[in-house]
């Protein structure tokens, strides 16, 4: 038998006497694909950047085996290694490639400089040396004009540039591993695809092992060879692919599963009327023009090119698309947060300059956001949060009416005072991801609009929470007849919850129809190619 790249033995991790990583023990083979799956909390980010020693605080027992290089040459323990062996190893034998490339990458440098900076430390190379192995580097991720795009700076590049560039550093060096964690999370789900195609094909190139870390079942499927999956810090099982997900023996693994979101609406009544219409819909927002002409006027990106849609009552519109298609700014049209042309009616009402009269349309029109912790204020608590709302277009409501109120409300959504003494004096922290969303939601809830626009409201969420916050929303839908504009670049999402499908990309509107219509028969190459991605 093949001697492991890297084995584990006994792995047990601890923070201030509270051990999270109880005694994982797996293995992984020279060139093998292993997925480590698991929800937020599983500690699967732990045990990988424990066998680097990455984790400050922490107490690390068992062994942590790393194959040499050399043949007849016993293997290191990473866990009894020096400071300086791990100086040596880490980069050159194993390498890492982090979930968000944004804050990995240092925004004050370029990405040439950062690539170079990896070949000098742990090659010696000219500075010329590097400076060309970080543009061949690049260019083997596929990224276009290598050359150019090693003189920019991580914010000049998209999220799939910036995904490529970071493998690309962690590449350079021709790594034995590479601890991939969650490296599409980030990304829109065409990217996902190409991410995961260079991953293999770079795997196949350099020979190398990859641990994938995910919460990703589709893209477990797609990528690994083998699967072990976590749970509060457990090892609960591991095999081939196939095998785990053809027969799963654990509960968890079962219901990671069967988490994929399923569809529970009904169908539309007829003869509803719009709540939601957009004719000739564009959005346009000011750019410097080139040269002297941009001293004396500015120009135009067209970020919405003529869109037409209609909601009805008890209705969800899908909007599918990359980033950069528009769906975004559709959404801020809808808010009426941006200006726009054409027609944009809410319940038969346009937004306008007249505030007071945008104040009673904002009140038929909510949102929830794709992060609730960056969408909910923590120094506010879960009251002021949801009554916020109506402090504005109920100000004549009393304290203990707003409080009753507040309290319907957070127990619509799943959320009271039984499971969680304090509630109403509570901050958002002291929740997990998915009651915060829940607490977004009421906020949204509790001025009884008519129509929600999701942006993204599951995307940040692990797939067990995402399938319980897509249940409650489609119970919200039956039981208040609210009509959804749902923006999301997950096709599950779309298929589980929508009606009505508009496909957008470049601003343009390339395909509408019914979400069986145009997911079940697409006619245009990109709608297929969204849909294939989604797996």
């Amino acid at each position: 038998m093949k001697q492991p790249l890297l084995e584990l033995e006994n792995l047990r991790v601890a923070f201030g006497g509270k051990e999270v990583v109880h005694g994982v023990s797996l293995s992984i083979a020279p060139g093998e694909k292993l997925a480590l799956v698991g929800e937020s909390g599983s500690g699967k980010s732990v045990t990988a950047l424990s066998m680097l020693r990455l984790v400050h605080n922490a107490h690390i027992t068992g062994a942590a085996r790393l194959a040499s290089a050399q043949a007849g040459r016993a293997p290191t323990d990473l866990l009894q290694a020096t400071e300086r062996e791990l100086l040596g190893i880490r980069g050159r034998d194993i390498a890492m490639v982090f979930q968000e490339p944004m804050t990995a990458l240092n925004p004050v440098y370029t990405i040439g400089d950062q690539i170079a900076e990896v070949l000098q430390l742990k090659h010696g190379v000219s500075t010329k040396q590097a400076w060309d192995g970080a543009v061949a580097a690049l260019a083997a991720t596929g990224i276009p004009e290598p050359a150019r795009r090693a003189a920019t700076y991580p914010h000049q590049l998209s999220g799939g540039q910036r995904q490529r560039a970071l493998i690309a550093m962690a590449l350079a060096c021709r790594p034995r591993l590479l601890l991939a964690d969650e490296p599409t999370t980030a990304l829109d789900v065409t990217l996902r695809q190409q991410i995961l195609d260079l991953l293999t094909e770079l795997q196949r190139q350099n020979g190398m092992a990859v641990l994938l870390i995910t919460h990703d079942l589709n893209l477990v499927r797609r990528f690994a060879d083998r699967v072990a999956v976590m749970e509060n810090g457990h090892l609960v099982e591991q095999g081939s692919v196939e095998t785990v997900f053809g027969d799963p023996q654990h509960p968890y693994t079962r219901r990671l599963i069967d988490s994929r979101p399923k569809r529970d609406v009904q169908p539309v009544r007829g003869g509803a009327g719009p709540v939601m219409r957009a004719s000739g819909l564009k959005v346009s927002y000011p750019v410097p023009l080139a040269g002297f002409r941009g001293w004396f006027r500015r120009g135009a990106f067209v970020a919405v090119h003529g869109a037409e849609f209609s909601i009805p009552a008890g209705g969800t519109l899908g909007i599918v698309g990359e980033s950069g298609s528009g769906k975004s700014t559709m959404a801020l049209a809808a808010l009426g947060l941006v200006t726009h042309e054409g027609q944009l009616e809410v319940v038969g009402q346009q937004w306008g300059p007249d505030v007071a009269r945008n104040r009673a349309i904002r009140r038929l029109v909510q949102v929830v956001f794709q992060d609730p912790f960056s969408s909910l204020s923590p120094r506010m608590t879960v009251e002021e949060i949801v009554g916020e709302g109506l402090l504005v277009h109920e100000p004549g409501l009393g304290m203990a009416q707003r409080r009753e109120q507040v309290r319907r409300t957070l127990d619509e959504v799943g959320l009271n005072e039984t499971q969680f003494p304090g509630l109403l004096g509570r901050y958002p922290h002291e929740f997990s991801g998915g009651q915060r969303q829940r607490l977004a939601i009421a906020r949204a809830l509790i001025v009884q609009p008519q129509v929600l626009v999701l942006d993204e409201p599951t995307s940040a969420l692990d797939v067990t929470i995402q399938q319980q916050v897509l249940k409650l929303l489609q119970r919200l839908q039956r039981e208040r007849g609210l009509s959804y504009l749902l923006i999301t670049h997950d096709v599950d999402v779309i298929r589980a919850m929508a009606h009505q499908v508009l496909v957008m990309k470049d601003g343009h509107v390339v395909e509408a129809g019914s979400v069986e219509q145009v997911l079940e028969q697409p006619r245009e190459d990109y709608t297929r190619i969204l849909v294939a991605a989604a797996g």
